[in-house]
């Protein structure tokens, strides 16, 4: 997923709660021609700045496992990201040597990636792992990214002719001078973790309660089934399911308690973060008069019919793409009635409405590349139907 830039907007309105840790955007929210009633809205920790480097996947699922040490009542930790980037960039380069460079390396990720790193080494605090050196303010990973590719292109050449370990302390090393040396063992509130006890003994979060669901129709239904798109770079397997019980899914999640993990396409005219909203116009963007363009985020408008077929021709033509991860923390509705999610996103406060958006049904339905969800918020009468 990769980090698209968009123009700014400020507008502060968010309410405080146990020492500024957690932050939810209002209830009722009147914007230029929209008035949003809200639904169903969770807590969630504050906004994050992903900077540029194109590590969403990593701060929204964080976000999303914040939220749920909120819901099972715990005092929320602010996880580091990075540890959990430097992690999977380990693992990466390895499994991209094996594979002689056949797999996508980038700084690209999925949702399940922060999982399967917690699940495998742990998790750190953020305080005390930063990912950032002295006087930087946000992530800058393109030249780090660079010299990486570098060095395991330059591995899989193997001009000795046989290959030794040592490039993985070369690895490393960079990875040290960009993001910081790796914590093996580190204090927190007065007592000793290491990163595994961390996660185990105060995120206190099993992975294999999670699950990623996605929609497709070229896949068979309620089976374990692969994401084809290039970030995919473990392998993780999703539980394909019909379109509408896809959506069900999600709205079940936030009207009992859950929040979601979002995998979407946002390359797209009808999102604007300048608006604070997402759309899907009945046709074609290419297709609206200026006038017709120009209204569009100004109020309520008619929307395209999403079914599974428009949806797939879409991902199979490449105008669905893997481009962003968000959290979805909530629902409302505008003044006529039509459901929005509550986005939170990792840009910073500047965008949007201070970092949250308001995505349209329509717009889930045809973006989606997938989302991750506690077991427990799937309908019961779903899970029946799962292949597990």
């Amino acid at each position: 997923m990769k980090r698209i830039l968009f123009a700014l907007l400020y507008l502060p309105f968010f309410v405080f709660a146990q020492d500024n840790l957690i932050e939810r955007i209002e209830g009722n929210r009147t914007v230029e021609g929209y008035e949003f009633t809200e639904i169903v809205n969770h807590d969630a920790t504050s906004v994050k700045n992903q900077g540029s480097s194109s590590t969403c996947w990593s701060y929204c699922t964080t976000s999303f496992l914040e939220s749920e040490m909120i819901r099972m009542g715990k005092q929320p930790v602010n996880i580091s990201e990075m540890y959990t980037v430097r992690k999977v960039y380990e693992d990466k380069a390895k499994k991209y040597v094996r594979l002689g460079g056949n797999l996508n390396f980038g700084q690209g990720g999925a949702l399940p990636d922060v999982l399967y790193v917690i699940k495998k080494y742990g998790a750190v605090p953020y305080d005390l792992y930063t990912g950032l050196q002295p006087g930087q303010e946000i992530n800058r990973h393109s030249e780090m990214e660079s010299i990486l590719r570098g060095i395991v292109d330059n591995v899989i050449k193997n001009e000795n002719g046989t290959l030794s370990n040592s490039w993985q302390q070369g690895y490393y090393a960079t990875l040290d001078a960009y993001l910081g040396a790796e914590m093996k063992e580190f204090t927190y509130n007065g007592k000793k973790y290491t990163p595994r006890t961390f996660a185990d003994e105060v995120i206190g979060i099993n992975p294999d309660n999670y699950v990623q669901l996605t929609s497709f129709v070229y896949q068979p239904t309620y089976e374990e089934v692969y994401i084809e798109v290039p970030d995919n770079w473990a392998w993780g397997t999703s539980y394909n399911l019909p379109l509408d019980e896809m959506m069900s899914t999600i709205d079940h999640a936030l009207q009992n308690g859950h929040t979601v993990s979002w995998a979407a396409d946002v390359s797209e005219k009808g999102f604007s973060v300048k608006s604070g909203i997402a759309k899907v116009p009945v046709r074609d963007w290419k297709q609206l008069s200026a006038e017709e363009q120009e209204q569009f985020f100004k109020g309520p408008t008619a929307e395209l019919n999403v079914t599974p077929e428009i949806r797939q021709a879409q991902y199979d033509s490449y105008e669905t793409t893997d481009d962003h991860g968000m959290h979805i923390t909530g629902m409302a509705k505008d003044q006529n009635g039509n459901k929005y999610y509550i986005v939170k996103n990792s840009w910073g406060t500047k965008y949007g409405f201070d970092g949250y958006l308001y995505i349209s049904e329509a717009y889930v339905r045809l973006k989606t590349i997938g989302i991750l969800v506690h077991m427990d918020a799937i309908p019961k009468d779903l899970q029946k139907k799962i292949k597990w």
